[in-house]
């Protein structure tokens, strides 16, 4: 279930918009009228630095709008609820927001995992979903993505790149630039980090190096001391772990101690300061791959990062805030293609996805467009390190895995 004490907390960001059509449904007055952007992702709990990133990407991109009165007529709102990186609970977030007349669009969730749960409660209805974050392939490509593409839902984007880049990328670094050659996989049998894990798998394999062991870890685990003893006898000079940081900073942590002094590789899902702050000097050389390239670096999100900033938003901005912003923008973009003289269609929600399909704009994290899966056209990717403490890029560009 939501807890909704964490939601009303954010003030602002929980106010339900109204006024926004006539009483018979058939479109407000002209005049000003409100349309709601729904947010979903674990705001509280696992995954929490992440997905308050995205929450406030979100709000950002609204106060934006607003200000600038990017849609004459339109005020726009964040109604944020709290997934706690729990599918059912997306679900049952999704199946909200539809209910509310006033969304027309949804930014998130985080995780793929709950994007499975959501996707089809939010098509039924012709409800515009923006993840910046989730990066399975199945999502927008379908069950059998490898040998046939199939959108199983057309209502469903993400400004995110897929696992299939991202996993193929960690595995040229991997074996080219790290020299690494006999890999130990694991992973935390969710969506994400076992789809992730696979891929790379695959990759490294094609590479020419060797995956000399593969195990499992439970959500929650704390424990890794059996784990642990097995990779520091395999030989392995790489841990490849595919899942969130709430496991993999403490395993990490335990991996040095015990002595076995090789670094642990993993994907976007590790990418935050609590990574380093929680593993503290055992997080020392560790990797991730990351979608895009540093938002600090970006000339276009300077404005963004000050906001970020200077509101002192909890949560982590760097990992998914742009993306979150841009996918934000997307859905104000499209709303202002489809609400005009402020007057909301009947078909709106189904005209916003059309017009989220065709636009094509500079975002504050680079290009915004999208493929006929609703897959991001911006494949650029990242690999940070930790060193002295802090998340360094390493190496940018794109991957093609074949």
């Amino acid at each position: 279930m939501v807890i909704l004490t964490s939601v009303l907390t954010t003030g602002a960001l929980t106010l339900t918009a109204c006024g926004s059509r006539n009483n018979d449904g058939k479109g407000g007055d002209s005049g000003n009228v409100t349309v709601t952007i729904g947010v979903d992702a674990p705001l509280t709990g696992q995954n929490s630095a992440t997905g308050l990133g995205i929450q406030y990407g979100a709000q950002i991109a609204v106060d934006d709008a607003n200000k600038n009165k990017t849609v004459p007529g339109v005020t726009f709102k964040v109604k944020a609820l709290d997934d706690k990186a729990i599918p059912a609970t997306g679900q049952q977030n999704a199946t909200q927001l539809v209910a509310e007349k006033d969304v027309l669009g949804v930014v998130g969730p985080l995780n793929s995992g709950v994007a499975t749960q959501m996707q089809q409660v939010l098509d039924t209805a012709n409800l515009v979903e923006i993840s910046p974050s989730n990066t399975a392939p199945e999502l927008t490509q379908g069950k059998n993505w490898q040998t046939k593409k199939v959108r199983p839902f057309k209502t469903y984007f993400r400004t995110a790149t897929t696992d299939a880049l991202q996993g193929a990328f960690a595995a040229d670094y991997a074996y080219n630039g790290l020299h690494k050659k006999k890999a130990f996989v694991v992973d935390d049998k969710q969506t994400y980090g076992a789809g992730l894990s696979k891929l790379f798998k695959e990759q490294f394999v094609k590479q020419g190096g060797q995956v000399i062991g593969t195990d499992h870890v439970s959500v929650g685990d704390r424990d890794f001391s059996t784990l642990v003893t097995k990779i520091k006898n395999s030989g392995a000079d790489l841990l490849y772990y595919g899942g969130q940081y709430d496991e993999s900073q403490v395993l990490t942590k335990q991996l040095k101690d015990a002595g076995a002094k090789i670094p642990l590789f993993g994907g976007d899902g590790m990418f935050t300061p609590t990574y380093i702050k929680t593993a503290g000097k055992a997080a020392e050389g560790d990797l991730v791959t990351s979608i895009g390239v540093p938002v600090d670096t970006l000339p276009a999100a300077k404005d963004f990062v000050a906001t970020y900033k200077a509101k002192k938003y909890p949560g982590d901005y760097g990992t998914y805030g742009s993306y979150s912003y841009d996918a934000t923008t997307a859905i104000i973009k499209a709303v202002g293609q489809v609400v005009k003289d402020g007057k909301i269609p009947d078909d709106a929600r189904a005209k916003v996805v059309d017009a989220v399909q065709h636009n094509s704009f500079d975002g504050i994290s680079g290009k915004i467009s999208f493929d006929e899966y609703g897959d991001t056209t911006n494949k650029q990717l990242t690999v940070y390190q930790v060193v002295n403490g802090a998340w360094k890029s390493v190496k940018s560009g794109t991957a093609n895995p074949k």
